[in-house]
């Protein structure tokens, strides 16, 4: 084993959709987002075939606390007995304390719908987690890695520059490229479903990632692409057109259903002018993405004409 290396390991059931990394430097490791904790299994297994044990891994890092990036870490952490977790600080509340993120899933999923997509999520000690603030670093086996926050995608987002191997690990902070997806040529599509997206400060993620300077970016969604710029330009053009259609919306008096109809149409009609050689295939391949899309979307233009909406005035007293 070479001194620096890394690991992709296919971590969710559709195949090569979600990735988690396995960082391994001198005699310590590192897992790079936890998925799920139906994927510990697929992660324990990843250092048997490198020779190591769940004692050599030093931290978990996640990206940020979103169900498919962390609700994995809590399973992960016991399995890993010497680990820290590594999270941004707005993250690092929801793991220590995850009641809220299991109640607001829960709310949407039903108990045993939830429970089968992201497992058992408990509490980890707060002892163990490490807050790593803008451009704090850690140190493993003598590189370091280093968070600089990336907002947009959710404001508890950091990535993760490792220059020894030339690389960003982007979370979801530079977007969704699925390798089924690249035959015509590089594609990546920004992912606008949380509750909080914000197109400019996604923007600015995308800068900063630039700004590292790194011949490599390893999204989650999934696995490391060479071919920076392209796929930066793009998604850019692509959040240009979803903070347009934000403002539009917001302005309108749509019901969030239709909203939300119309902006998949939206996303197929942006994924075309991309990608014209796209076929069927292709935007079945997108299908959950791209609803997922419309649905924040809707909700952020819905929850910005609402806070813009003129309060009435209370009647003078008589």
């Amino acid at each position: 084993m070479r001194r620096n290396a890394l690991v992709t390991i296919d971590s969710d059931i559709r195949p090569e959709f979600t990735a988690c990394y396995l960082r391994i430097a001198a005699d310590e490791c590192a897992f790079i987002e936890a998925h799920t904790a139906h994927a510990l299994p697929k992660l324990l297994d990843a250092l048997v075939r490198v020779n190591k044990k769940p004692e050599d891994v030093r931290f978990v890092v996640v990206t940020h606390a979103h169900l498919d990036h962390a609700a994995g870490a809590s399973a992960l952490m016991t399995a890993c007995p010497k680990a820290l977790l590594v999270a941004h600080p707005r993250a690092a509340k929801h793991l220590i304390d995850p009641e809220k993120l299991i109640k607001s899933a829960t709310a949407v999923y039903g108990e045993k719908r939830f429970r089968a997509l992201y497992g058992t999520v408990t509490p980890i000690p707060k002892e163990r987690v490490r807050i790593l603030g803008d451009g704090e670093s850690i140190e493993l086996g003598g590189e370091k890695l280093t968070a600089h926050f990336t907002a947009g995608h959710a404001n508890h987002h950091f990535v993760v520059d490792d220059p020894a191997l030339e690389t960003v690990y982007t979370g979801d902070s530079f977007g969704t490229i699925y390798p089924a997806l690249q035959k015509f040529g590089p594609f990546a599509l920004p992912s606008t479903s949380p509750t909080n997206f914000d197109a400019e400060e996604a923007k600015r993620g995308i800068r900063k990632i630039l700004s590292l300077h790194e011949k490599n970016v390893h999204p989650t969604h999934f696995g490391g692409y060479e071919r920076v710029p392209p796929l930066a330009a793009q998604l850019v053009r692509f959040l240009d057109r979803a903070g347009a259609w934000v403002e539009d919306a917001a302005h309108g008096d749509e019901p969030v259903d239709a909203m939300t109809a119309r902006l998949v149409q939206s996303w197929k009609d942006a994924i075309a002018e991309e990608a014209p050689r796209f076929g069927g295939a292709e935007l079945e391949y997108l299908a959950f993405d791209i609803e997922i899309n419309a649905q924040g979307l809707a909700y952020v233009a819905d929850a910005k004409r609402r806070a813009e909406r003129p309060t009435l005035a209370a009647p003078p007293p008589k």
